[in-house]
């Protein structure tokens, strides 16, 4: 079993950068695609962005290409988000999650979900 646990969120002004952090216990997760989902209120949970296990493929949503920048550091067990020029709809809860596979442009089956971190862009 891998248990996930996302920090970092707060609450920011437009244009402000935070970075997020998503680690993993339980078992190195080194071998496996990593990602980040993010649902706004009253919305579904969408994909962010997703990185492969050595890291040498990522993908992103139009929505945030350009600004955000997904990372990880197997040594540390640990995964980031670095979001830059945040925009007020990027508020939401930011989960991540382990397992599962990127394939042409999709990150699919996760095994692993982390509880999520709020992240809130004033105006």
């Amino acid at each position: 079993q891998v248990q996930l646990v996302e920090s970092g969120g707060g609450l920011v002004q437009a244009g402000a950068s935070l970075r997020l952090s998503c680690a993993a216990s339980g078992r190195t997760i080194s071998s496996y695609a990593m990602g980040w989902f993010r649902q706004a209120p009253g919305k579904e949970r969408e994909f962010v962005a997703a990185i492969s296990w050595s890291g040498g493929t990522t993908y992103y949503d139009d929505a945030v290409k350009g600004r955000f920048t997904i990372s990880r550091d197997n040594a540390k067990n640990t995964m980031y988000l670095q979001m830059n020029s945040l925009k007020p709809e990027d508020t939401a809860v930011y989960y991540c999650a382990a397992g599962g596979r990127l394939l042409n442009g999709d990150y699919y089956g996760m095994d692993y979900w982390g509880k999520g971190t709020l992240v809130t862009v004033s105006s």
